[in-house]
């Protein structure tokens, strides 16, 4: 069965297993809108994401998503799914393609998670000549992340650069001494890091 050109969707803030009264909104995706929504939560899983639309339901980024179930076929969703990129470990790290750094400490999911956009991490200190996107830059030159994955989530590869508890020290310190006031009780949780992913999207 093809897929419509339109699907009705209701979505409100996703209140866990609690009876919530937030209010629903309503609005008209086209298919490639939802399965896009689709697969930043599952990535390129066929039967994932067909089992998704069937079910009529999913949660993305704190929202939960609903709709009358949907069938498609096997081959018109492998067409928009052949859409979306591919892992691809042969990339190497290119700084200048780097948008985001995400700090983590240890955990899956990580206790604490802290997301530096470029250009947050780019504003410096007053009378400073480095920021701390300088720092995390120079960090990744000297020790070259390794390749993680792609992820669909933020439409990026993602690139994994293992900290030790030295590391992560040596790291505050030159944060404390480099980021603004702003930037600095943002980033309180560097001594509990132990990975730096760098976000690359691919132009």
């Amino acid at each position: 069965m093809p897929l419509p050109d339109s699907i009705p969707v209701k979505y409100s803030e996703d209140g866990a297993q609690f009876i919530s009264i937030r209010p629903l909104v309503r609005q008209t995706f086209r298919p490639a809108e939802l399965i896009d929504m689709i697969v930043s939560v599952t990535g390129k899983d066929p039967q994932r994401v067909q089992q998704i639309l069937r079910s009529g339901t999913v949660v993305f980024n704190s929202y939960r998503y609903w709709w009358n179930a949907v069938d498609s076929s096997a081959a018109e969703l492998a067409n928009i799914l052949a859409t979306y990129p591919e892992p691809d470990p042969s990339r190497p790290f290119r700084p200048e393609d780097c948008s985001e750094a995400i700090l983590e400490s240890a955990g899956t999911p990580p206790q604490h998670s802290v997301r530096l956009p470029r250009a947050d991490a780019r504003r410096k200190r007053l009378f400073r000549t480095r920021s701390v996107w300088d720092i995390l830059m120079n960090l990744a030159s000297r020790h070259p992340p390794a390749y993680g994955n792609y992820s669909y989530a933020y439409r990026a590869d993602v690139y994994i650069l293992p900290l030790d508890a030295a590391a992560a020290a040596d790291l505050a310190q030159q944060v404390a001494r480099y980021a603004p006031r702003t930037l600095r009780r943002h980033l309180a949780l560097l001594p509990q890091v132990s990975q730096i992913a760098f976000l690359c999207p691919r132009r």
